[in-house]
């Protein structure tokens, strides 16, 4: 428990909860006190004076969930409220993965999906101009971002369908220092995608070539998640050992039937590899994955739900195999009649799931999508699944452990200063929940069912939620890799 001398008057006095920091140790009783957005004092607070009181007495107080594995980059500025989020209790949104972000964006070309149709208020030339924007127009949370390798690629590549050359490398590669000095946290990639699979490994180390001198971080969306998934986290360790920077492997899973129970495998392997380098991975609770619409994947799941179309938009929530009985036609050809868009895929094995969220090593992502007409249940429940489903309802590991995944790992695995704790001086990012009450109700049929259990969301000292609603307030900060 951190105690300093009691200050004569806080801001705000949150009496009488119990206190779980984020670190992992065991909860303890404290009062906390937050001063000018940020945490001033934890312990007995005895007569403090407060120009405002919170009872929490029965309620958990925590650190603010730090979605590590956002894809928001356009919503905190179309939608600052961000309700999806902070009605989970996240105060802080990691976007840029999958080598999809929003900057830097040359007007005229085609974004990469999950980004599409980016409206021209939403186009940065480079990653110092979008950051900025966040400063000027905060969300209701704090935003962090990675700049995206695909981006990059529709920037200075001419065929996508080919490796980079030289000077197109040298380009990103300058892309990347810049949005690295500018306060970008690392670079994404997403080689399983079809803007980015051509790329090579070499192409990769060419393009983060600074990345070490910035202390940032390489985050991945591996190029195989299947029946090559060993072979990926070969490639993806090799990458950020080249470049000698902490490797994130995003939602970590493995796909299709034949691989179900492989993460056996797949952990011992990220276990061995961590010996020599560091390496983390993020997951969500979920056994359907959301993910462009690929033909290829017909063989490896039983249905797709479609949630986004650019030629049908209608058919947003629709079974795949429901759309095929309509059109008296095969899957194939229905799918083909909704591309491009974007799907969720039943394909993961829960054993796989819970053994990689059981993994010391994992972290806490949604991996949601926000631009979705439909969205995975992921976007609105990830966090309060963690905590009532996966920690109270099925005892996978103590509450402790599940929060530390959602915030003070995060905060380490990204190098988000100041953040992830409930520490004196440490901004006051606070999430309050009901442990016995908490649990997502998001489903694959109501995909934007609000949590239960949140009580209180707190960023930079300021509620964006209280009592289960939210206030409308837009405290959250742009966390730059210098300032975070």
């Amino acid at each position: 428990m951190t105690e300093l001398a009691l200050p004569s008057r806080v801001d705000l006095l949150l009496r009488g909860g119990t206190v779980i920091d984020g670190s992992g140790a065991p909860r303890f009783l404290a009062d906390v006190g937050v001063t000018a957005g940020a945490i001033s004092f934890v312990g007995e607070a005895g007569r403090c004076e407060a120009r405002q009181v919170l009872d929490v007495q029965g309620l958990v107080v925590a650190p603010g969930f730090i979605d590590s594995h956002a894809h928001d980059d356009r919503a905190v500025l179309a939608d600052p409220g961000m309700q999806a989020k902070i009605s989970q209790g996240v105060t802080t949104v990691i976007n840029g993965n999958c080598g999809n972000s929003l900057a830097p964006f040359r007007k005229g070309t085609v974004p990469p999906l999950p980004l599409r149709d980016v409206a021209p208020q939403y186009q940065f030339d480079n990653f110092a101009a979008y950051l900025d924007q966040l400063q000027a127009h905060p969300a209701s949370v704090n935003v962090a971002s990675l700049v995206g390798h695909t981006s990059l690629r529709v920037c200075h590549v001419r065929d996508l369908g080919r490796p980079a050359t030289q000077e197109e490398a040298l380009a990103m590669r300058q892309a990347v220092q810049a949005a690295l000095q500018a306060g970008a946290l690392g670079l994404s990639t997403g080689t399983f995608y079809p803007p980015a699979a051509a790329a090579t490994q070499e192409e990769i180390v060419a393009v983060g070539a600074d990345l070490a001198r910035y202390a940032g971080v390489y985050a991945t969306h591996m190029r195989n998640e299947g029946d090559g998934v060993m072979e990926a986290i070969d490639e993806s360790a090799a990458i950020a050992a080249a470049l000698g920077v902490p490797l994130v492997v995003s939602h970590h899973k493995v796909m299709g039937a034949a691989n179900f129970g492989r993460t056996v495998q797949t952990l011992d392997k990220l276990r061995l590899l961590s010996q020599t380098q560091k390496i983390c991975q993020d997951c969500y609770p979920y056994t359907a994955s959301s993910s462009l619409l690929r033909l290829e994947r017909l063989q490896q799941c039983d249905d797709i739900i479609i949630t986004s179309s650019r030629t049908m938009p209608d058919c947003a929530g629709a079974r795949l195999s429901e759309l095929a009985v309509r059109w008296n036609c095969s899957r194939e050809e229905a799918l083909g009649r909704v591309m491009p868009g974007t799907g969720m895929y039943f394909m993961m094995d829960e054993a796989d799931v819970r053994r990689v969220l059981a993994d010391p090593a994992t972290i806490i992502g949604s991996d949601g999508i926000s631009a979705d007409s439909y969205p995975h249940p992921r976007l609105w429940g990830t966090f309060a699944r963690v905590l009532g489903h996966y920690s109270r309802e099925l005892g996978l590991f103590p509450l402790e452990v599940a929060v530390r995944k959602m915030t003070g790992a995060t905060a380490m695995a990204f190098g988000l200063q100041g953040r992830g704790e409930l520490r004196v001086g440490h901004a006051a990012d606070i999430t309050v929940f009901d442990a016995g009450s908490v649990i997502d109700r998001a489903t694959y049929l109501a995909p934007t069912e609000p949590a239960l259990g949140i009580e209180h969301v707190i960023v930079n000292g300021t509620a964006v939620w209280a009592s289960g609603v939210p206030t409308g307030a837009r405290p959250g900060h742009c966390l730059r890799r210098s300032d975070s």
